[in-house]
């Protein structure tokens, strides 16, 4: 599949509903980089009129899995993925359009590169950073990625 903004949201439609119903869509990808927006509605808020962090959590999460998707793709092996951890910090109610972006491409092909080379699994860390449309940052999240190649 190549991996384009309408194909992955076309993916998320029948794949991933909530998140497409909770209003996630991606907007730019390369292979470095993907940028991924949601919008504050009344589906995605909490009771304090702010975007619920979970919401938060799909819209963040869906950079780093596309890069890793897109790696793998592009590194033509098979290859498992899994997230074996997250974290997150929150700095500012997440009202509005949020930006998500990951900008760690190289880092997750180093790591996939790495285990076709060594047999064995790799772990990263991958960062989706949360802006508000005033570029302020709303939240960040790290999630910690497995990478192995299938015998």
């Amino acid at each position: 599949m190549k991996f384009t903004p309408q194909k992955v949201n076309l993916f998320n439609l029948i794949k991933l509903p909530l998140a497409y119903l909770g209003g996630v869509r991606v907007r730019k990808i390369t292979n470095t980089e993907v940028v991924v927006s949601i919008k504050h509605k009344w589906l995605n808020q909490n009771p304090f009129k702010s975007m619920f962090w979970a919401a938060q959590g799909m819209a963040a999460e869906m950079p780093t899995g596309i890069l890793v998707m897109k790696a793998i793709y592009d590194s033509k092996q098979k290859i498992s993925m899994l997230v074996t951890h997250q974290e997150a910090d929150f700095y500012k109610k997440a009202t509005g359009k949020i930006l998500f972006t990951c900008k760690d491409g190289n880092e997750i092909r180093s790591a996939i590169q790495e285990s076709i080379k060594t047999g064995e699994g790799q772990k990263v860390v991958l960062t989706s950073e949360g802006k508000n449309e005033d570029g302020v940052v709303v939240s960040k999240f790290q999630f910690h990625w497995s990478v192995r190649i299938k015998k």
